[in-house]
């Protein structure tokens, strides 16, 4: 990347688009009324409830929940990351992404990496072309064919052989690019040697079919079996997985996804007709891995072996997995009988019954209160405090909605009604009970920050008040004047550009759903509104204020600053709402 994407092209180019146009391009949008209606692409609906609208430059989704601007959907829908999104949106209107030149030098400059994409694909070609020509390499295809590889499977996936030799790729390609690709390991005495030798070669594609790595196998017994790519400016095995490339490229909105341990276990799958199954790199599933998958399917299947090391490598998946439970995604957790990987199995049972193992694998909830309860006594005081002690750390990280609500009651009938004790019960209660006051009839102060963030023009209505904060009182006081400083620090066009400013914002979350609210207000009325509700808080944000300073006036006393405060106050006329000196 030679630069930054400036900030003020950004919100130019959300001005010069039309999210209507571009989402109308890749979902067909029906006018209603003041907003353009679909069938959600996000998840699967009978009657449409995505909604586009062109004044706001956004969309929303009532059903999944769903929401965004023009980039946001560019990067749901087309499964881009942010840059690439940008990207896409500029060629949509026919402009080209500027970058800003900055003081220090990049780590990697885009010739680098165009150079470093390049050599991977000739090194994946001369791999290719060893399994098929070399002596060596037909020891490779036996050993494929003996695991029911067949050759079009092989080509599908790329695979290829890495000589037994030191310095196969060493003496046919660039070595400073291939230091850089993790492709040669440098001795003591400084001389490099290849990292791969004597192995089936896995080259690791991203969603864009671009090599970004590889993994090797040996054709024996030998140990490492598996040995991947180290950390490159190409490949993040923590936050890529193989076979996701073929699997897309297969089915563009898969079912469901299986994800296995191995590149052979992806590869034989694929043989047999499982065409979803993507294999982690060496590393336990992280929250990227499964972030990164339910952005293509909403139902993931975590397939391990049998034994005691696939139970724990299970188990540890789960403290990933709950953070990542938002609405409508679901985990199933498939456990292999002993001494069986997937493509074992698949071929002593036929696919019809693997299949039918994956549709049914165990839900995750049954399989986590399985793990707790199986070897707890939970007639005994001591086993519901175990039990409330381990299982409460993982249910806290769900997020708030009635996956978690369910679990928690789950959890307190396991315990017979004596696992949450009075405190933490209130306290989850008051957690919900908030939740569910934000999801439904906003309160005055949400209600014009709504107004505000649908219709950001309505600042100017607040800076002629010139209001003065220190006579205000109200719930939420701090949250209103941050959103109010942004949208007067950067004047957005409309929301959807307003949006952009809030891109991994910690009141990203809170600023979609005000945007989201339907208000019900036709246009012509919006100003007016507005005022009326922001001359009511302000009267009641000031009663507050003068109240509490009165009753503590009657009671404790007041310090010399509270004294001043309730003196101008008085002196003022506060109470009334449309007074300029306040």
């Amino acid at each position: 990347m030679s630069g930054r994407i400036p900030r003020e092209f950004i919100d130019e180019l959300l001005v010069r688009v039309d999210i209507v146009d571009l989402i109308d391009s890749h979902v067909p949008l029906k006018k209603t009324g003041n907003n353009f209606v679909a069938r959600c692409p996000f998840h699967a609906e009978k009657t449409p409830s995505f909604s586009v609208n062109r004044k706001k430059q956004f969309f929303h989704c009532f059903g999944c929940g769903a929401s965004g601007n023009a980039i946001s959907f560019l990067m749901d829908f087309s499964h881009l990351d942010f840059v690439e999104a940008v990207e896409d949106l500029a060629g949509f209107v026919g402009i080209d992404v500027p970058r800003e030149s900055s003081d220090y030098r990049p780590k990697q400059k885009k010739d680098d990496l165009n150079s470093l994409y390049a050599l991977m694909e000739q090194v994946a070609a001369f791999y290719a072309e060893q399994l098929r020509t070399s002596d060596e390499g037909k020891k490779a295809v036996e050993y494929l064919k003996n695991r029911g590889v067949s050759g079009d499977c092989a080509g599908d996936f790329m695979l290829g052989y890495a000589p037994d030799e030191w310095k196969a790729l060493a003496s046919r390609f660039d070595q400073k690019l291939l230091l850089d690709a993790g492709l040669l390991v440098t001795k003591e005495s400084g001389q490099p040697y290849d990292r791969f030798r004597g192995r089936i070669m896995f080259p690791i594609r991203d969603k864009r079919a671009r090599i970004i790595g590889f993994g090797g196998r040996v054709l024996d017994d030998s140990l490492p079996k598996y040995l991947n790519s180290p950390e490159t400016s190409l490949f993040h095995k923590g936050k890529e997985v193989y076979g996701l490339y073929e699997l897309l490229k297969k089915i563009a909105k898969p079912q469901r996804i299986l994800i296995v341990e191995g590149y052979m276990d992806v590869v034989a799958l694929s043989q047999f007709g499982i065409d979803y199954a993507v294999a982690t790199l060496g590393t336990a599933t992280s929250q990227a891995h499964l972030d990164l998958l339910f952005r293509f399917s909403s139902e993931l299947v975590l397939c391990f072996d049998g034994d005691r090391a696939g139970q724990v490598a299970a188990w540890r998946a789960i403290a990933s997995i709950f953070p990542s439970l938002k609405g409508g995604r679901q985990v199933r957790i498939m456990l292999l009988p002993q001494h069986h990987d997937p493509d074992s199995l698949v071929r002593e049972e036929g696919l019809d019954a693997f299949v039918e193992r994956v549709q049914t694998a165990q839900i995750l909830s049954d399989y986590f209160f399985e793990h707790f309860t199986k070897d707890l006594k939970l007639s005994e005081m001591e086993g519901r405090s175990n039990l409330k002690g381990e299982a409460e750390t993982y249910l806290k990280q769900l997020p708030i909605g009635a996956l978690r609500e369910m679990m928690f009651e789950k959890l307190s009938n396991l315990a017979k009604q004596h696992i949450l004790d009075n405190e933490a019960i209130l306290a989850y209660k008051k957690e919900v009970q908030a939740h569910r006051i934000k999801s439904g009839r906003p309160s005055l102060p949400s209600f014009i920050m709504a107004l505000l963030l649908q219709n950001p023009k309505l600042i100017e209505i607040v800076e002629q008040k010139e209001i003065d904060w220190n006579y205000l009182e109200f719930e939420g006081i701090e949250k209103f004047k941050s959103i109010l400083q942004m949208i007067a620090d950067i004047r957005p066009t409309n929301y959807g550009a307003l949006l952009e400013a809030y891109r991994d914002h910690t009141d990203e979350v809170v600023v979609k759903k005000l945007a989201s609210l339907n208000l019900l207000i036709p246009d012509e009325g919006v100003e007016a509104e507005f005022c009326d509700a922001l001359n009511r808080l302000l009267t009641q944000a000031k009663e507050a204020v003068l109240a509490r300073l009165l009753d503590k006036d009657k009671t404790s006393g007041l310090d010399a600053q509270e004294k001043e405060l309730l003196r101008k106050m008085l002196t003022a006329k506060i109470l009334v709402p449309n007074n300029r000196n306040l």
